[in-house]
C-alpha cells in the first residue's frame, strides 16, 4: 500500500485497487498495480499521484477500500483490477455498485466491446463504473481487467499498424468526465491516448 497526499488542486489523485486472494496473501506477485502505474506514467502529461491497495476478494473489504479512497483520501479517479468474472469469489462489481451514487454503464459496455475483439469470453466480464459523490467531492470509480495486456487494451483501445485509432479506449472519455464532476484538468500524451473534450471544454494554454 502506498499513501499519497493531495497538495495541489490541479493534481490528479488516482486510487489503484488490486483485488486478488492469492496476490494479497503473497502466493504470487500482483501485476495489476504495476501495469497501471506504468500506463499512467506514459499516458499522463499533467500532474498526478497514486494511492494503492492490495486486498482479497471480499466484498466488505472492497467497499471499505473504495469509500476510504474517495471520502478520506479524496481520490478523483479510482480503478480496480480483478474480481469481475462469474466465479463465486468475484464480487468487485457488487461492491462498486454498492458505494456508487450514479452508475456509468457506458464504460462497462465499451470495455466488453474492446475485449471481444480479442477473446469471446469477454462476455463473461461484469465490469462496471460509477460516480461516488460525498461532502463536496466526487470521484469516478471503474472496474478494469486483471491482466496487464487487457488493462492496456481497455484503456487505450485498438490501433492499426500506423497508430490510427480503430476502437476508442475508455480513458479517452475519462478526463472530460472528471471535468464534469469537479476534478482537476487532465492532459494526456496523444500518442498513447488522446483525451476527447467538446471544443468549449478545452483549456487554452
Amino acid at each position: 500500500m502506498t499513501t499519497a497526499t493531495k497538495t495541489n488542486p490541479e493534481e490528479l489523485l488516482i486510487g489503484l485497487v488490486s483485488i486478488s486472494d492469492r496476490a494479497s496473501s503473497g502466493v504470487y506477485q500482483d501485476q495489476g498495480i504495476p501495469a497501471l502505474r506504468d500506463w499512467f506514467g506514459a499516458a499522463l502529461t499533467s500532474p498526478w499521484k497514486m494511492e494503492t491497495r492490495l486486498i482479497p476478494d471480499e466484498r466488505d473489504r472492497i467497499e471499505q477500500a473504495l469509500i476510504e479512497l474517495v471520502d478520506v483520501m479524496r481520490c478523483d479517479l479510482v480503478l480496480t483490477t480483478g474480481g469481475t468474472g462469474p466465479a463465486r469469489r468475484d464480487v468487485t462489481p457488487e461492491a462498486t455498485l454498492a458505494v456508487g451514487t450514479k452508475e456509468m454503464p457506458g464504460f462497462g459496455e465499451q470495455m466488453r466491446q474492446i475485449s471481444l475483439k480479442f477473446v469471446p469470453t469477454a462476455i463473461l466480464s461484469r465490469q462496471v463504473a460509477v460516480i461516488r459523490e460525498t461532502a463536496g467531492h466526487a470521484a469516478l470509480i471503474m472496474n478494469l481487467p486483471g491482466q496487464p495486456k487487457s488493462i492496456k487494451e481497455t484503456l487505450e483501445g485498438l490501433k492499426d499498424s500506423d497508430g490510427k485509432q480503430l476502437v476508442p479506449g475508455i480513458f479517452a472519455a475519462v478526463p472530460y468526465c472528471i471535468d464534469l464532476i469537479g476534478g482537476p484538468y487532465i492532459e494526456t500524451d496523444e500518442s498513447v491516448c488522446k483525451a476527447f473534450r467538446p471544443k468549449s471544454a478545452i483549456r487554452q494554454r
